[in-house]
């Protein structure tokens, strides 16, 4: 064997010249091919080592050197693949390709050679099979004879001599019968396997698809995102511009009436001054006929604006602007409303029908026999308590699951003063008292004392809601990690669970929470979607 690298020349049997092939040890140190090895004492009256030709009183136990085999079958995938050929062992100057291997000779042959096992009667008993390279792993170690046996009790390929030895009284075989019947075995866990592999390119296949439908909805959603927000912004800039120029406006009028007041107080105190020059000049005359002449024109009252009912109309910047904000804050709550409209409408796409599973209801549920409505009742029911059922808190789960792509559906939650909703893991505790967390296995909101509504996060979340839902829509996207719950009526988000990881099958999650004394009696019931909402 040629070799570029070194370590494949350390690696070399000294007898075959190829890379080790279950290499052994001899006492001497010396390593070897094991069926090497075996042919070459096989052959010879004696025990030696090839190499340094040390003799053994005793044929060697020869053990696999499994470190040594490790480091050569490394190696081996290193090379080049080479032709595994099989050549005549009789053959002397030029190497034919063997043609058959017999079990019994231990030894391959070329057509030439293989001649004698077809035509001498003893030799055609020999068992002759399709020529291998390791032909000692076809023939008993402890007997030296073809491992012809399979031994079904110890699960073991044996020769004769072991049937009458340590296999004594066992279930044995042919080799080919029970190769036939590992066949058949073989056969149809390649057909699972198959499928298996179709199932996984099937869902390679809806996979890509389903990315690709998101892709397209998502891209859609963006540019109807980017349209809303667009009018937004657009609605704001108009706002602001019709403030700048009522602003502007109410200064230039401002600053008329300014300029108009200023004019006339002027101009009256102008008329002002000169009557109070006559009258000064009057008060120190001679000519008394003249003062008498002139002082009842001089005594009539001004005709002058009264200045102290006049008050200057103050432009009052802030107010204005509070109101433009006001007005701004109902057109950001519109469109957003709007934004959440179309968002909950792209969702009710993916609305799905959901039924109520009897298998996991609490004993004291009452479900409908649709599979609708669940209300709890006052009197523990009969039921068989099995691993599926929950068995301490009034919960039960639909009976659709998934683990993949989106899905939707409403309940409603009307006079209700408890309740809570969500979906939850295939895996959760449903024995004894568990805590609804997304680590335990739980998304949901509930509602508690008619009025208190929170989020069920690792810590609970108090919620604000404007209006008291009544009928609520759940929305998961599996692959973003998103729980969302909806008012499917003011069209507003209550809760989001963001960010998660689902690794696990998820199913509708229902409490309708006790009963209370009737009041909370009214039921939870799966609604159908209208998607004209």
């Amino acid at each position: 064997m040629s070799s570029s690298n070194p370590l494949s020349e350390d690696l070399q049997c000294s007898i075959c010249l190829e890379v080790f092939t279950d290499p052994v040890s001899t006492p001497c140190g010396h390593n070897f091919c094991r069926s090497c090895l075996n042919k070459c004492w096989n052959n010879s009256q004696t025990c030696s080592c090839p190499y340094c030709k040390e003799t053994f009183t005793q044929r060697p136990d020869l053990k696999i050197n499994t470190t040594l085999r490790e480091i050569s079958e490394h190696c081996k995938e290193k090379r080049p693949e080479e032709k595994a050929e099989v050549v005549c062992d009789v053959c002397v100057d030029r190497k034919l390709e063997a043609l058959k291997s017999c079990l019994v000779c231990q030894s391959s042959y070329c057509q030439t050679h293989l001649e004698p096992h077809l035509r001498v009667a003893g030799l055609k008993k020999h068992k002759l099979m399709d020529p291998v390279r390791n032909l000692e792993d076809y023939i008993c170690q402890k007997h030296d004879r073809p491992l012809e046996l399979f031994c079904r009790d110890d699960q073991t390929c044996v020769c004769l001599y072991c049937l009458v030895t340590d296999h004594k009284n066992h279930n044995t075989v042919p080799v080919q019968e029970e190769s036939e019947e590992k066949k058949t075995e073989l056969m149809k866990t390649q057909k699972d396997v198959q499928q298996m592999i179709q199932d996984r390119i099937k869902k390679i296949q809806q996979v890509k698809h389903s990315a690709g439908v998101r892709k397209i909805n998502s891209e859609k959603e963006k540019a109807a995102h980017v349209e809303i927000f667009t009018d937004l912004i657009r609605s704001i800039e108009r706002c602001q511009t019709e403030l700048l120029e009522m602003m502007e406006e109410q200064q230039k009028a401002a600053e008329k009436q300014e300029k108009e007041l200023i004019e006339e107080l002027e101009q009256e105190i102008t008329e002002l001054k000169m009557r109070n020059t006559e009258l000064e000049q009057l008060s120190h005359t001679e000519d008394h006929l003249h003062l008498l002449q002139s002082y009842s024109s001089l005594q009539r009252p001004t005709d002058t604006r009264n200045w102290n009912e006049i008050s200057l109309k103050t432009h009052n910047s802030l107010e204005t602007l509070r109101k433009a904000l006001d007005q701004l804050k109902d057109t950001v709550e519109e469109k957003l409303s709007q934004t959440v409209s179309a968002e909950l409408k792209w969702m009710q796409q993916y609305a799905v029908d959901v039924t109520l599973d009897p298998d996991t209801a609490n004993p004291y549920l009452i479900l409908s026999d649709d599979g609708k409505q669940v209300t709890c009742g006052d009197i523990e029911q009969e039921l068989p308590d099995t691993p599926q059922r929950f068995d301490t808190y009034k919960d039960v789960l639909g009976k659709e699951g998934f683990s993949s792509g989106r899905f939707y559906y409403e309940v409603q939650v009307k006079e209700k003063t408890d309740w809570t909703l969500g979906v939850a893991r295939e895996s959760v505790d449903r024995k004894g008292e568990f805590i609804l967390s997304p680590s335990d296995g739980f998304w949901t909101v509930w509602l508690r004392n008619g009025n208190e509504y929170k989020a069920c996060a690792d810590s609970l979340v108090s919620l604000s809601l404007k209006v008291k839902p009544q009928r609520v829509g759940v929305f998961v996207d599996y692959e973003e990690g998103l729980v969302s719950f909806y008012d499917v009526e003011s069209s507003s988000n209550i809760y989001s669970f963001t960010g998660q990881t689902f690794t696990d099958i998820l199913y509708p999650y229902f409490s309708p929470e006790p009963n209370d004394n009737g009041k909370n009696s009214a039921p939870l019931i799966i609604t159908p979607v209208n998607y004209n909402k």
